[in-house]
């Protein structure tokens, strides 16, 4: 294989620019796109000079595609990729690769029956130079035992407009979730990368605090990990202008990532031993200020994601960003999402039944009025 031939299912704002990237990656042949819309599909496809299809199995099935790329709405995600994993079809999903674990782990299980084939998230910020960096940092032992995370992630600011834009969008049937599905899932994919996942959650949640939604807008979450490390993150589509501050104290210092920068107050000495061995009463540890220098980050993340996956399937290879983890982001602001409306402590591992559980629930008590919500029509009755 010289090219791997890519279709895309779901040709709306992801989608539509994820065919500009897919034309931009030499490797990479745009073979078909799948819509709904069947005039949005002709339209696409005569413009990107392919084949268009209106059914997602019929393009899995056709022979003509070796990859898909899923950016459909989130409950899609899951009997599209199952469905391509049958037919021999290599998958990149959207982000959160589902609505919650259970479907997260029958992707995962689905793959698992056809381990031949590459399965990758759409995680463009783990290409952040920045995240990287945090990321080596860590692993390297540069920051210590981490102690404490703060994440204060409320840029995410959204219009009454944008969450009417869509029928789906915002409803637990639509979309199963709000800021923690739509918005944040590259935040918590990015915390779990960097810390690993919780054992405690505990979250304050807020159901259309600001906007005419009946699904989260608002959230505070504190956690605990095993070794005794606390954090916080705390996310919002209501606030503006909003912040963006990523805070990790580790046992040698404080790493700060904010307006793309990174700042690392770094201590001479652990500080614990300091704290014990020192004779005076109200010392601090002395500190180096560092400005961490991360390079530059490329224009197009997304792009570089795609050329991956092509490159992993072509090399045999895995793919930067393994869709299996992403089954941790999904876990994670599940247990928030559950921990909030159940107003509970949620210990970890999430009971996936229990969440799927909840979210019936709510989608079956839901009196939210909005157009009917459209499911993509894919035939799952041999794929599991």
């Amino acid at each position: 294989m010289k090219k791997v031939r890519i279709g895309i299912v779901g040709v709306g704002n992801m989608g539509s620019a994820h065919i500009k990237s897919v034309a931009e990656i030499e490797k990479a042949e745009l073979a078909a796109i799948c819509d709904l819309d069947k005039a949005k599909a002709d339209e696409k496809a005569k413009d990107a000079g392919c084949k268009a299809f209106y059914n997602a199995t019929e393009m899995l099935e056709s022979g003509t595609i070796d990859a898909v790329i899923i950016a459909t709405p989130h409950y899609d995600h899951l009997p599209i990729a199952a469905k391509a994993f049958e037919c021999g079809v290599h998958v990149l999903s959207e982000k959160p690769i589902a609505v919650h674990k259970n479907d997260a782990q029958k992707m995962i299980d689905a793959h698992n029956q056809h381990p031949e084939l590459k399965f990758a998230a759409m995680f463009q910020q783990r290409t952040i130079k920045a995240h990287m960096k945090i990321k080596q940092l860590i692993d390297s032992g540069e920051l210590g035992e981490i102690k404490r995370v703060n994440w204060i992630i409320t840029d995410w600011f959204r219009t009454q407009r944008y969450y009417d834009s869509g029928g789906w969008r915002a409803t637990w049937k639509g979309e199963g979730g709000g800021v923690l599905l739509n918005q944040c899932p590259h935040q918590l994919d990015l915390f779990q990368w960097f810390f690993g996942l919780p054992v405690k959650v505990w979250s304050k949640v807020s159901i259309g605090k600001y906007h005419n939604i009946e699904v989260e807008d608002d959230v505070s979450t504190f956690c605990e990990f095993s070794n005794g490390a606390t954090g916080s993150f705390i996310t919002s589509t209501g606030e503006s202008p909003g912040t963006n501050r990523l805070e990790i104290t580790g046992d040698r210092g404080r790493l700060v990532l904010e307006n793309g920068e990174l700042s690392f107050k770094r201590t001479e000495l652990n500080v614990s031993e300091f704290c014990a061995t020192t004779s005076e009463s109200f010392a601090h540890a002395p500190v180096w200020d560092v400005k961490i220098p991360c390079g530059k980050d490329s224009a197009n993340a997304h792009k570089d994601v795609i050329a991956d996956f092509v490159n992993a399937i072509l090399e045999d290879r895995a793919p930067l960003a393994p869709a299996e983890q992403g089954i941790n982001s999904v876990e994670f602001g599940n247990a928030m999402l559950y921990s909030g409306l159940k107003g509970v402590t949620v210990n970890m591992p999430l009971d996936g039944d229990a969440y799927e559980t909840m979210l019936m629930e709510l989608i079956n008590n839901s009196t939210f009025k909005k157009s009917e919500v459209k499911a993509a029509k894919v035939d799952m009755s041999s794929s599991f």
